[in-house]
C-alpha cells in the first residue's frame, strides 16, 4: 500500500522555491523562510508567481513528488510533468473503453452511484445527529428522492440519461445543502452552487477545495499509468483533466462537502476570512487558507477502513486507493469498478 507523506503548501506570496541538496527551500527577496526534506513530501502546492527553479522541478517530476502552481487566490495555472513511464497497454485499453459507449457507461454509472449515495449519506448523517436543530421532513424529502436516482441510475444504459440524472441530483443535494450548516446562517447563506468566481463566502470555499481534491485526483491517475485527461462520464476537452473530474465525483460530499461543512459549523471560518472583489468575486484570505490547509493536512491523516477493501488506511490515500481499483478494473483483474461507497 501507498504510504501517505507530507504536502507542502507554499502560500507566501512572490515565495520563490527552489532545490538545496535533498531539500526544498522557501525563500521571498533572497531571504531563506523554510526548508524541507524533500523525501517527506508528496506534493508541493505552491500559491505564488514567484516560481520555482528547475533543478527542483526536475528533481521532483523524476521522483514521483506532485508540483502544482496556483495563483494566490486559488486559482490553477500549471503542474510540472516529467517522461510519462506508464503503462501504454493501460493507458491504450482505456482509450479504447472511452471511445465505447457502452464501457464507458458502466464506469461513469458507478461513480455516480458512489456520488449519489455519499451525498444521500451526507444527508442522512445531518439527521441523525442534529435532528433538533434542521428541517427533518424536507431533509428526509432530499434523501427519498436521491433514493430514487440510484434506482434509476442503476437502470440506466445511456451516458446522456445518466449525466441527466446526475443534474437532478446534484439539485436536489445542493437544494438542501443550506440546511446542513448550523452556525453563523446569515453570513454563510447557501443559494446554490456558483463558481467562476465564487459569489458567497461558502461556494468560495468549496471551489477551494474543489481544485485541490482534483488535483490530487490528477496525481493519483497518473501515478497507477492512467491518462487523467481522458474520461467516461466527463467527455474529451482541450485542458480538462476529464477522468480527474470523474473520480472526484464520488469523493465530494464525503472528503470536501464534510471538511467545509466542519469549518462552517465549529467556527474554523468567519465573516471576516472573505474578500469580495470589485467582480463581486469572493476569495479566502492567505490568513483563513493557511489556517483551513493546515486543518485539511490534518483531516488527510486520519484513519478510515475503506469499505471495498476493508483496510484502515488514511483518508488522504483514498483517491490513491480509487485510482488503483480502477486501473485493476480496466486490465480485467475485477469484474466491475468498485466506487467508494461511505457510510
Amino acid at each position: 500500500m501507498k504510504r501517505l507523506l507530507n504536502t507542502l503548501y507554499v502560500t507566501t506570496e512572490d515565495a520563490y522555491i527552489s532545490k538545496d541538496g535533498e531539500n526544498v527551500v522557501v525563500q521571498k527577496e533572497g531571504t531563506e523562510l523554510a526548508r524541507f526534506p524533500l523525501h517527506t513530501l508528496e506534493s508541493i502546492i505552491c500559491f505564488s508567481y514567484g516560481g520555482a527553479s528547475p533543478s527542483l522541478m526536475g528533481y521532483c517530476v523524476q521522483r514521483g513528488i506532485n508540483i502544482c502552481f496556483f495563483t494566490p487566490r486559488g486559482r490553477f495555472l500549471a503542474r510540472a510533468v516529467g517522461e510519462n513511464n506508464g503503462n501504454v497497454l493501460l493507458r491504450r485499453r482505456q482509450y479504447r473503453m472511452a471511445d465505447s459507449e457502452g464501457e464507458s457507461v458502466r464506469i461513469a454509472r458507478n461513480m455516480l452511484f458512489g456520488k449519489i449515495f455519499n451525498c444521500r449519506w451526507s444527508i442522512e448523517r445531518t439527521v441523525r445527529d442534529h435532528s433538533l436543530r434542521v428541517d427533518v421532513p424536507r431533509l428526509k424529502d432530499a434523501s427519498n428522492k436521491l433514493q430514487n436516482c440510484l434506482q434509476m441510475i442503476s437502470e440506466t444504459e445511456d451516458l446522456s440519461q445518466l449525466r441527466g440524472l446526475e443534474g437532478e441530483a446534484a439539485a436536489v443535494y445542493f437544494g438542501v445543502f443550506n440546511e446542513m450548516i448550523l452556525n453563523n446562517k446569515d453570513d454563510f447563506l447557501f443559494d446554490g452552487r456558483n463558481r467562476r468566481p465564487p459569489l458567497d463566502n461558502v461556494n468560495a470555499l468549496l471551489s477551494f477545495f474543489y481544485t485541490l481534491m482534483t488535483n490530487n485526483c490528477v496525481a493519483a491517475l497518473e501515478g497507477v499509468g492512467l491518462d487523467s485527461y481522458v474520461g467516461f462520464l466527463h467527455r474529451d476537452r482541450p485542458g480538462r483533466a476529464s477522468l480527474a473530474l470523474d473520480l472526484i465525483e464520488e469523493l465530494r460530499a464525503v472528503m470536501v462537502d464534510r471538511f467545509v461543512l466542519t469549518a462552517i459549523n465549529t467556527q474554523m471560518v468567519k465573516p471576516g476570512d472573505f474578500i469580495t472583489r470589485e467582480n463581486g468575486g469572493v476569495h479566502i484570505t492567505d490568513a483563513c487558507r493557511k489556517r483551513l490547509l493546515s486543518a485539511w493536512q490534518e483531516k488527510k491523516k486520519e484513519t478510515i477502513t475503506h469499505p471495498y477493501l476493508k483496510e484502515k488506511i488514511p483518508w488522504g490515500l483514498v483517491p490513491h486507493v480509487q485510482a488503483m481499483l480502477l486501473a485493476r478494473y480496466l486490465r480485467g483483474d475485477l469484474d466491475e469498478y468498485p466506487p467508494f461507497l461511505w457510510k
